[in-house]
């Protein structure tokens, strides 16, 4: 009897992650006082932050590209922001974007607890669909959507114009909740980010991987 090829393997789940394998990976790194504090505030505010292994995502991705400008498209508690902000580059500047001020203000008084320079932190109050158009093309090392599933299409079309070459587009919560993997699901919000994520996977001038840490990161680089 001939081995089962990875791909068949794969697709039966035989390697597929228990789920305390699971959260081992999810609680390799350790999070920081101010990343506990940012994910309560979430929790509070009845938000949906990213995972412990997904933050630490960001921040690793923030770190190899010595990140110095960087898009954030929903702020939430500034748990994101926070993983970001630790990978960037010395003097590198964050914006984030959303249109609720109490989030940013959660967000602004964590970021405040860990020494880093409030000038680093530039927050936008308003929907994104309207700040992203001011923002400049090519200007920025990575851009996280993070924000309204529904408006996701406009966010992929912003964040590829405002990425450089060389740039990284993150869409987070990717899974939705395992619903984006059903194909029964067929609700508004699931259907648009299965569109965007195959649309990501087919635009020519991006090199995706799709990462199932947290509820789903996908990632590409702009060439």
């Amino acid at each position: 009897m001939g081995a089962v090829s990875p791909t068949s393997a794969a697709i039966s789940g035989k390697h597929a992650p228990k789920p305390a394998a699971w959260a081992h990976t999810e609680d390799y790194v350790p999070e920081s006082p101010a990343g506990i504090a940012a994910r309560a505030a979430a929790t509070d505010l009845g938000l949906v932050p990213p995972s412990r292994g997904a933050a630490q995502t960001l921040t690793f991705l923030a770190k190899v590209l010595n990140a110095k400008a960087v898009v954030e498209i929903g702020t939430g508690a500034g748990v994101a922001s926070l993983a970001l902000l630790t990978g960037m580059a010395a003097d590198g500047i964050l914006t984030t974007i959303d249109a609720e001020v109490e989030y940013q203000n959660v967000a602004r008084r964590v970021v405040a607890t860990t020494g880093i320079r409030s000038q680093r932190l530039r927050t936008i109050a308003g929907p994104a669909l309207t700040v992203l158009p001011k923002l400049s093309d090519g200007a920025y090392d990575l851009v996280l959507i993070a924000g309204e599933p529904l408006e996701a299409h406009e966010y992929l079309e912003q964040a590829i114009r405002l990425l450089r070459h060389g740039g990284v587009l993150v869409l987070h919560h990717a899974m939705l909740g395992g619903t984006v993997a059903d194909p029964t699901n067929e609700s508004d919000e699931t259907l648009i980010t299965r569109e965007v994520i195959e649309s990501i996977a087919e635009i020519e001038e991006l090199t995706p991987v799709f990462w199932p840490v947290g509820d789903g990161l996908v990632a590409a680089v702009k060439s």
